[in-house]
């Protein structure tokens, strides 16, 4: 079966940095292949942030708030995909899924078929 595993969340400051991976089992990164992260603030629905065509390693897709600030990676021979957050705000806070399917990022905001269990981060101002 397929499995996405995050790791990399914890409590930061205002302005400070964190980087979540998520490593993937199960799943053969190729010319199709996704692999994004979403958030869920407190209260809030869930959101996307962030996706990567991994068989494409400079295809690259934003959320406009994090642009600037957020870099998605991967590392295909490892299956293993990350998240750099630098120059972070309490409003990041959320709980962070990674996730992965066979789209090329195509509306990912939509919807992936496959999810990890997610990592808190924290930041405080």
């Amino acid at each position: 079966e397929v499995q996405l595993v995050e790791s990399g969340g914890g409590l930061v400051q205002a302005g400070g940095s964190l980087t979540l991976s998520c490593a993937v089992s199960g799943f053969t990164f190729d010319d199709d292949s996704a692999i994004a992260w979403f958030r869920q603030a407190p209260g809030k629905g869930r959101e996307a942030v962030s996706c990567i065509a991994v068989g494409e390693i400079d295809a690259t897709y934003y959320r406009d708030s994090v642009k600037g600030r957020f870099i998605i990676s991967s590392d295909n021979a490892k299956n293993t995909a990350y998240l750099q957050m630098s120059n972070l705000r309490p409003e990041d806070t959320a709980v962070y899924y990674c996730a992965a399917d066979e789209n090329r990022c195509r509306d990912y905001g939509r919807g992936m078929d496959y999810w990890g269990k997610g990592t808190l981060v924290t930041v405080s101002s």
